[in-house]
């Protein structure tokens, strides 16, 4: 099982290194560099996340259908290889906004869509698959091998595309973006290697369900309905500072694109220590504690950035940085823990496919009120800073009502309200 660890980590390290330069790297050049409206970069970055409810779709037909005897593998695979697609043209699209505005946006749109249909192809397969090579008492270590390695990717990827970058020109972004993508699609499909066996079912892999019955089955439990609102919004604060954190490091603090880059890697280090202090804490503490202190932590974060960027303070914007790495750390081992507790065996793609679309509709909500908030902020004020302010302001307010969410939600409840469907049930639903 350890080299199937290894083996899951690898994909979920693919998928990962292409999220870095898009929302990372390219997102300040365009907001600063390019001098791009944050609400068109965030309507851009929100594009991937419009195909988010294909997620439970994808999930329970790959239950049901294998292509050539495997029911997860070629749905990574093609999902990995859209993701690079979109990574490797991405730069070239992004010039193109400003020297063809219609072509631009056009080709800009292809090239997010494409990225996020590939990430909602991959990781709603590569979970479930994490999931049920796994079995319950291996989850928690498969967690923590998955996401330990992701973040020790985040961090090499963005050190070397801010080394790639510099001294910084169009060519060295696009030449760094391509390598990133070539790296990326080696480890992934490397990961895949023998690692699923073929003709797998699950318990009800022949069943076929209706969209209808689908849903009741995911509705039918206030605990899982509460859950994936609890997620949507705690990621949607968490998510939707990506889009602006390394360009208000530029306006707050006059930062260059190479150390705003190197931002991500401070905060992956922190992420990294707090996973595995987070793996050895789920055998010893209630996932709902360590899942609380996660985002309490996080909330801390984002009021000492609030204050750094009041009072022009790199030092506590750094603390507030490694604070939200940890925070990050920790919520998201005891969260992914918490959403596996509550899937029901047998409707494994589906559940893992509801929770990836609670995923995407916090990325797409929190980036798009990220870039319009800053941007409106702004307008009104005529100060950039204050836009950045404000954002961060909303999402503190978010990560608090999350907390208190998570306080209502009880996986044994969830295991007593949630049950198979019975025939008489799914005749009804089927009226």
């Amino acid at each position: 099982m350890f080299r199937k660890r290894l083996q899951l980590g690898l994909i979920h390290v693919a998928v990962a290194m292409t999220l870095v330069p898009i929302n990372s790297t390219l997102n300040r050049v365009m907001i600063k560099e390019l001098g791009i409206a944050a609400t068109v970069v965030a309507f851009l970055a929100i594009l991937p996340y419009l195909f988010s409810p294909l997620q439970v779709a994808i999930g329970s037909f790959s239950d049901r259908y294998p292509v050539f005897g495997f029911r997860r593998s070629p749905y990574i695979l093609f999902g990995l290889a859209l993701c690079v697609i979109g990574v490797i043209v991405s730069p070239q699209v992004a010039f193109l906004m400003v020297e063809q505005p219609v072509l631009g946006y056009l080709t800009a749109a292809l090239a997010f869509g494409a990225w996020g249909m590939g990430y909602n192809l991959s990781s709603v397969s590569y979970l479930a698959l994490a999931n049920e090579l796994s079995g319950e008492q291996g989850r928690g270590k498969t967690i923590a091998t998955m996401w330990f390695m992701m973040i020790v990717s985040i961090i090499f990827t963005a050190i070397s595309i801010s080394r790639l970058v510099e001294p910084y020109s169009p060519a060295a972004l696009q030449t760094a973006f391509v390598e990133v993508g070539l790296v990326a699609l080696g480890l992934g499909s490397l990961g895949l290697l023998g690692l699923e066996s073929r003709h797998q079912t699950t318990e009800r892999g022949q069943e076929n369900y209706s969209l209808k019955q689908m849903a009741a089955v995911i509705l039918k439990s206030r605990q899982s309905v509460t859950f994936f609102w609890y997620l949507a919004l705690l990621l949607a604060a968490i998510l939707g500072q990506d889009v602006l954190l390394e360009p208000f490091a530029a306006e707050a603090f006059g930062m260059n694109v190479q150390q705003t880059t190197r931002i991500t890697s401070i905060w992956g280090v922190s992420v990294l220590l707090t996973i595995l202090l987070a793996g050895a804490l789920e055998r010893r503490a209630p996932r709902k504690l360590v899942a609380q202190t996660g985002n309490l932590s996080i909330l801390a974060a984002f009021l000492l950035i609030l204050s750094s960027g009041m009072i022009g303070s790199t030092g506590i914007f750094y603390i507030g940085v490694i604070l939200l790495g940890a925070g990050t750390g920790l919520s998201t081992v005891a969260n992914l823990a918490l959403m596996f507790d509550l899937t029901l065996p047998g409707y494994v793609g589906l559940f893992i496919g509801a929770w990836g679309v609670a995923n995407s509709i916090s990325r797409l909500t929190g980036t798009l009120l990220a870039g319009i908030a800053r941007d409106s902020v702004m307008l009104l004020t005529g100060n950039a800073l204050t836009g950045y302010l404000f954002v961060f302001g909303i999402e503190s307010i978010m990560v608090g009502i999350a907390a208190l969410m998570l306080l209502g939600i009880d996986v044994q409840a969830f295991r007593q309200q949630v049950e198979t469907p019975s025939i008489v049930e799914r005749a009804a639903l089927a009226d």
